[in-house]
């Protein structure tokens, strides 16, 4: 089982032993994504970037929520991480391709 797998598999459990599956449907999973990802901009509001960096762990929950609620929302939809990565990456590379360099 990969790393992915395993941590996919702890989500669950969590989720499961709580019984919150009837309210992480697709819907309310991407909500929580974008209200997650708020809470992570809050951190960085009216600083500077060093000055946010600063509240390292206050980053790393809320980016962990971010992640958490994505890899739910993947899992929902029967999509394979790393596969949806690097199909965007592919496609991002014909979008924005590098630079030519004499």
């Amino acid at each position: 089982m990969s790393d992915m797998q395993e941590t996919m598999k702890k989500i669950n459990k969590f989720r499961d032993e709580r019984n919150w599956r009837p309210f992480h449907n697709e819907k309310d999973l991407a909500l929580s994504i974008s209200l997650e990802a708020s809470e992570l901009l809050e951190i960085y509001q009216w600083k500077t970037s060093q000055q946010g960096n600063l509240e390292r762990e206050h980053l790393k929950e809320e980016l962990a929520d971010v992640l958490i609620y994505s890899y739910m929302l993947a899992d929902n939809l029967g999509f394979d991480i790393n596969e949806i990565i690097a199909e965007k990456l592919k496609k991002n590379a014909i979008k924005y391709p590098k630079p030519i360099v004499d």
